[in-house]
C-alpha cells in the first residue's frame, strides 16, 4: 500500500442509542475513528424519483488496517466524507491479509 495515496480524512460514525435527562431514548450517531483514506470506484447514477432527479453516487474507501476498522460492521456504522453522509454497503478484507479494508459506500440522499 503506498502511503502517499491516503490523502483524504474520513469519519466512522456508529449508531448509538442515548438517554437524555428525562430519561427519553434516541438514536444518535457519535464519532468513533477517523483516518486518513484513499477514495476509488467512483461510479453512480441518476434516476428520475417522482419528478426528481436522484444522484446514487458510490464510492469505495480504503485504509489501512487496525483494529478499529476491523470492528465496523456494514449495519451499525456510516462514514463521513466532505460533508457528506455515505451508508457502507460491504467491507472488502483484501484477501485477509490485515494490510488493508476497502468500504464500498452509497451516498445518503437527504
Amino acid at each position: 500500500m503506498e502511503i502517499a495515496l491516503l490523502n483524504v480524512r474520513v469519519t466512522f460514525q456508529k449508531n448509538a442509542v442515548t438517554v437524555d435527562a428525562i430519561g427519553n431514548h434516541k438514536n444518535e450517531w457519535t464519532d468513533e475513528y477517523s483516518c486518513y483514506a484513499t477514495v476509488s470506484g467512483e461510479s453512480g447514477t441518476e434516476r428520475q424519483t417522482a419528478g426528481t432527479t436522484v444522484d446514487d453516487a458510490d464510492l469505495a474507501f480504503t485504509v489501512r488496517y487496525c483494529k478499529k476498522t476491523a470492528d465496523i460492521t456494514t449495519d451499525g456504522y456510516r462514514v463521513l466524507f466532505g460533508g457528506e453522509i455515505y451508508n457502507i454497503l460491504a467491507i472488502d478484507h483484501m484477501n485477509y491479509k490485515k494490510k488493508a479494508l476497502k468500504f464500498r459506500c452509497q451516498k445518503v440522499r437527504r
